[in-house]
């Protein structure tokens, strides 16, 4: 069969339609997987701060201190007459912890204070590790072994996990616990996000990728302020966090694996047998022969034929490949540090620190569903570009604010926030789509990895404010534009098909398209037909 007439997956699926039965049941599936992981990395909020505390006197009159740290010297023995000196010295007998907003946490369970204040944000730390090994790691086992087993392990991971944490023992057990929970929650959540794009239609893929997963992403994000106050000991916290990740493991009956990749893998027959499956759902007739050998088979291999690993080496193997990864790490690296950079300070607000954890929630499940809504208004470029440029150009305009409006400066803040909110969702979706099937585990962990690697360095970006509060903005608010100007380099997939193999991926596109008129195929171009190659070609 010729290349002009094969075939493409979404061709041969197409009789499922797009919104039947099958689609519903993946969409909302995958979809409640991602509440988990919606409070998963952000419940360190309520297990790990740090209550009001003073030292633990050796008599009755407690909380006697100039500060959290130490206590006053007695005269000699505690009497009347005898009093308390002007010395002071460490807290040698521990210290008191307020129990007025928790009834524990990790702090007052393992006096996490003073000197030993480092170890709360360490503990941290070692969660964002976790999430960079699984960012890195996640991709290659989901392509090789596939993309169901990889989910399911993770959401046991995590849940697992964090029933353990619930158990520690020790700080030191607790921070190898977070590390794990960290790898299993970011796992999770990227293959997931891979396993819906592929079994689904362009409109439901990105129904499902932006607006019914985002949504359940910011509901378990909203979710976890509204438990926490009723439950307010930490280790009771970790136990009901684990309990909605273990309840969904049944759902391994239900769940499909991926036909995209079955056919990837020469599993013509599963692939097969996985889309009559959906057809029987939707209720449509079924074509006699689905996949015919000959045609799946070099529909979905590269050139030659042959079946091969793909490696990490594939995102950089080809001149195509290589830039979209280039472009798709530096870009998710800038935004991911300003998203972070500006969440950690939202959290650092004063007032309750419930009602500040269901604001920051509420904020993103409003800017995912107007992502949503202009997601198909404009092209892929131009839409990111606006996002990053819109939190730039807010973070830039703060160091005009004076000192004397702390509201101007806090209204400025949240506008940039929303933007690059925005664009951090939205990026999930565009890596998806600019990445090929047989590595896009892989190129979507390289990027996400890279993500990450710039929300470890924000906190340093922030500690800048010491020596000048607006610099941490003027730094965000370049990154942002800088990240702006290269997303304009970006193919636009808007309306395109999921690209499959290595030699599918787009080049990027150049500011100065034109047609070539050197040939005479050239300058029989219409203008229409200039405008769509350019669309995807470079000059």
């Amino acid at each position: 069969m010729s290349d002009a007439k094969m075939k493409d997956f979404d061709e041969l699926t197409s009789f499922l339609g797009d919104c039947g039965l099958f689609q519903v049941l993946i969409i909302v599936l995958l979809s409640l997987a991602a509440i988990p992981s919606g409070y998963m990395g952000v419940i360190v909020v309520f297990v790990s701060d740090t209550p009001e505390h003073r030292c633990k006197e050796s008599v009755d009159s407690s909380w006697i201190g100039p500060d959290s740290c130490s206590r006053y010297k007695l005269n000699g023995s505690w009497t009347e007459t005898a009093g308390l000196s002007n010395d002071t010295e460490q807290c040698v007998d521990g210290w008191v912890f307020s129990t007025e907003i928790y009834s524990s946490t990790i702090v007052s369970e393992w006096d996490l204070v003073c000197e030993h204040a480092w170890k709360v944000p360490f503990s941290t730390s070692l969660y964002f590790v976790g999430v960079l090994i699984g960012s890195f790691i996640s991709g290659p086992f989901s392509d090789r072994f596939g993309r169901k087993p990889v989910f399911f392990f993770t959401m046991i991971l995590q849940s697992v996990t964090a029933l353990i944490q619930a158990a520690s023992v020790s700080w030191v057990m607790f921070c190898v616990l977070n590390c794990l929970k960290g790898l299993g929650q970011v796992s999770n959540y990227g293959t997931s996000l891979i396993l819906g794009s592929e079994m689904l239609g362009q409109s439901a893929r990105i129904k499902f990728s932006l607006l019914a997963q985002g949504l359940c992403y910011g509901i378990g994000y909203a979710l976890l302020p509204l438990f926490a106050y009723f439950i307010r000991g930490w280790r009771m916290l970790l136990v009901a966090s684990a309990i909605p990740g273990l309840i969904y493991i049944p759902m391994w009956w239900v769940l499909p694996e991926s036909p995209r990749w079955l056919l990837q893998k020469g599993r013509v027959e599963e692939a097969e047998l996985v889309i009559r499956n959906a057809a029987k759902r939707n209720r449509v007739p079924v074509p006699e022969v689905i996949f015919r050998a000959g045609e799946c088979l070099e529909l979905m291999r590269d050139k030659g034929g042959e079946e091969r690993t793909h490696t990490y080496m594939d995102l950089i193997r080809t001149p195509n490949m290589r830039n979209i990864t280039i472009l798709g790490v530096f870009i998710w690296m800038s935004t991911a540090m300003v998203y972070f950079g500006l969440s950690l300070n939202t959290s650092n607000l004063n007032g309750n620190v419930y009602l500040n954890c269901f604001i920051s929630a509420t904020i993103d499940i409003v800017v995912t569903v107007a992502t949503w809504v202009l997601i198909n208004r404009a092209p892929r470029p131009t839409l990111l570009f606006c996002m990053l440029i819109l939190c730039g150009i807010m973070l830039l305009i703060i160091q005009l604010v004076p000192e004397d409006m702390p509201v101007m400066l806090q209204v400025f803040v949240l506008v940039g926030r929303m933007g690059v909110t925005g664009a951090y969702i939205f990026l999930f979706v565009f890596v998806t789509e600019l990445m090929p099937t047989v590595v896009r585990n892989m190129g979507l962990g390289i990027t996400t990895t890279a993500a990450f690697i710039g929300a470890i360095m924000c906190p340093y970006v922030i500690y800048i404010g010491v020596y000048s509060k607006v610099l941490p903005y003027i730094i965000f608010g370049t990154v942002c534009l800088m990240a702006a100007a290269v997303s304009m380099l970006l193919p636009d997939t808007r309306n395109s098909k999921l690209p499959d193999l290595i030699s599918q991926a787009r080049p990027i596109r150049s500011c100065f398209c034109c047609c070539p008129k050197k040939t005479a195929a050239a300058q029989s171009d219409t203008s229409e037909d200039c405008k769509e190659r350019n669309k995807s070609a470079p000059c």
